[in-house]
């Protein structure tokens, strides 16, 4: 990876992880993952979090050959979680002497993340507190549930800098070379999407301060090629739980491709009939964090799914689980069902989605008996409609 070059003073010694394959033990990426980290050279030296275990040798080695002989005298911990806290204890044995910098609720969980005790190493933070470095200047501000509990961020104010802790974050390596709203889309709502509400909030914090330049702990420094306010405008879509684009998303399950044959087909009716965008997905072969990203992206969602020991077929029932538990709101949305003989999926699916907020769910709905026949399309086509319509 080419040296990522953020300013003179601000250095940047993450790491990238190709041979990843699940980020926390569930993520499919494809293009692995970056852990970031940043060092603060001033008249004093503060470390911007750790890396995970799999990156500690090369981030050690990074951290040193930026402190170029130096000892840095903070280690700022935003954010608790092993994938960024997983190499305090080596830099600690290293730089015995190193203040951590945290939050009052982060000093109250170290210890669960380390075999040492730091407590004595430890200056809890509030809001608002500050940390003088030089000519550099941290400010915290705490963001609790984006995504935990002792989430804390820091902003810079001599080079208007926020370091955003998993704020801001996406998938993937810093030397892949792809468009940063898909990975991160699906990454906000499959790791963060839970906690809109603190999203906002700290999106209401963050409209007070002159941000130039978002650091996350993963991902791209942003901006990068394109305005700020591209980057802050999709939070504040994603953490409102607005929909994104005017479009119709298809989910389906299907055991033998009948039904699967059905929405390919209902596709077919939404396009010829104005839908602007339509995607088709199988959830049984689609990545599921990819499926959970396009139903929050869509504004229109048409759920379609065989019957399956008398309920819902299991990848359909883990889809209406993953969705109620990111917070799924704010959608229209149509059902289709399949049973050859006690079809009862489409009823399973209305129970789910009547238990969330505010999804509008339409009057038309669409029940085949085992394989699609001419007589369903003139049903499809008015479940098209009214789903379409305003």
């Amino acid at each position: 990876m080419s040296k990522i070059e953020i300013s003179e003073a601000i250095r940047y010694i993450g790491v990238d992880d190709h041979d990843l394959d699940l980020f926390e033990s569930q993520y499919i990426v494809p293009n692995g993952m970056a852990y970031n980290s940043y060092l603060i050279l001033d008249d004093k030296v503060a470390i911007m979090d750790t890396v995970d275990p799999r990156g500690t040798e090369e981030w050690m080695k990074n951290l040193e050959t930026e402190l170029a002989g130096r000892t840095p005298d903070y280690l700022v911990v935003q954010h608790l979680e092993p994938d960024h806290s997983g190499s305090i204890e080596a830099v600690m044995e290293k730089y015995p002497s190193l203040t951590i910098i945290t939050s009052a609720k982060s000093a109250g969980m170290l210890g669960q993340f380390t075999e040492k005790d730091y407590s004595e190493k430890v200056k809890p933070v509030g809001e608002g507190e500050t940390l003088e470095l030089g000519s550099h200047t941290l400010t915290f501000v705490m963001a609790p549930m984006v995504h935990w509990p002792e989430v804390m961020v820091s902003y810079e104010s001599s080079e208007k800098i926020l370091f955003a802790a998993d704020a801001f974050g996406k998938f993937g390596t810093l030397d892949t070379d792809e468009d940063w709203a898909c990975e991160a889309r699906r990454y906000y709502f499959n790791i963060v999407g839970k906690y809109g509400a603190q999203a906002q909030a700290l999106l209401k914090k963050a409209a007070g301060l002159d941000i130039q330049k978002i650091c996350a702990l993963h991902g791209p420094i942003l901006p990068d090629k394109e305005d700020l306010s591209y980057y802050i405008g999709k939070y504040q879509i994603w953490s409102a739980y607005e929909p994104e684009d005017d479009g119709v998303f298809i989910a389906y399950t299907s055991i033998h491709g009948n039904t699967g044959k059905a929405c390919e087909k209902l596709g077919e009716i939404f396009t010829a009939k104005g839908a602007k965008k339509v995607v088709v997905t199988d959830l049984s072969r689609e990545d599921i964090a990819e499926s959970v990203e396009d139903a929050f992206r869509y504004d229109k969602i048409v759920f379609a799914s065989a019957t399956y020991d008398g309920g819902l077929f299991p990848t359909m029932e883990n889809f209406l689980y993953r969705l109620g538990h990111k917070n799924f709101q704010n959608k229209k949305v149509a059902i289709m069902d399949n049973g050859s003989w006690a079809p009862v999926a489409g009823k399973k699916i209305r129970e789910k989605l009547e238990a969330m907020k505010n999804i509008t769910i339409c009057d038309t709905t669409v029940s085949i008996k085992s394989k699609m026949k001419p007589d369903d399309i003139p049903q499809m086509e008015a479940l098209a409609e009214e789903l379409l319509s305003k």
